[in-house]
């Protein structure tokens, strides 16, 4: 079982890409973030020619989330929104069960700085994903919750801790909020896949940071811990945050056993 997700700032820029890449891979789920579309725009027939459903939540031109699924596997059981969120407009939240499996696509609000009302949301946003999680980690189904999260979990998930001192993604509250989501049941699967491994999956557009790996890990796919065992590999797959009009973001993939 191959499960994916993917900030692709942009559905509407990045569309042909999201298709290369389900014809490359073709994931049995790919979590989607970033996606800028209305409902009305959310190209539903273009993923369904590339043999996809999706359940999504859009919110126009900023956020928007989605979960797609082959069409014989269609997601089912949707969820959209994040209850307990400061500001559910956003489109941050959507879940719903694919085959076996519950998941939830997540693009966490970047909190901007750690003096301002978004970082309070932020971590509101956090303490609301705790609380959602510990409630879906009761349930007979495991959990998938994958997506841009905007923390760097540990300092060697940025390529430059010295430069994150005082700045949001780095901060310890917000670390000390992925501490309780974890503690909810969920494992860190690049973590269990690659324990000692350093690996990026945002390379800011300027000062050809991708080119000089000048990135950060704040792309997570997190797990129920009975899934642990079978994890095969996960990892990032690079030669998406390059070519024609890449995102700033390279999708990360979990392969199950």
């Amino acid at each position: 079982m191959l499960l994916a997700t993917w900030n692709v700032n942009s559905l509407t820029a990045r569309l042909p890409r999201v298709l290369e890449f389900l014809g490359t891979h073709a994931p049995d789920v790919l979590c989607l973030q970033e996606t800028k579309v209305g409902e009305a725009a959310f190209p539903t027939e273009a993923l369904a020619g590339a043999g996809y459903a999706a359940a999504h939540l859009s919110g126009g031109r900023w956020a928007g989330v989605a979960v797609l699924s082959p069409i014989g596997a269609a997601p089912f059981d949707v969820v959209r929104g994040l209850p307990g969120e400061a500001r559910a407009e956003e489109a941050r939240w959507v879940e719903a069960t694919v085959g076996d499996l519950r998941v939830a696509s997540v693009y966490v609000t970047n909190g901007r700085a750690l003096d301002t009302p978004t970082y309070e949301e932020k971590l509101t946003f956090l303490d609301s994903m705790r609380a959602r999680l510990a409630t879906l980690a009761s349930g007979d189904l495991p959990v998938f919750v994958a997506g841009d999260f905007n923390i760097a979990y540990e300092d060697r998930d940025v390529w430059d801790p010295a430069l994150f001192v005082g700045t949001t993604h780095t901060s310890r509250p917000e670390r000390e909020r992925l501490d309780a989501i974890l503690a909810t049941g969920l494992l860190d699967a690049f973590r269990v896949a690659e324990p000692d491994a350093t690996g990026f999956t945002y390379w800011d557009y300027r000062a050809g940071m991708f080119h000089k790996n000048m990135g950060m890990r704040i792309d997570l796919a997190l797990l129920s811990a009975r899934l642990g065992p079978r994890v095969v590999r996960c990892g990032i797959d690079r030669d998406f945050r390059k070519g024609l009009k890449p995102s700033d973001h390279a999708p990360l993939l979990l392969e199950l056993a």
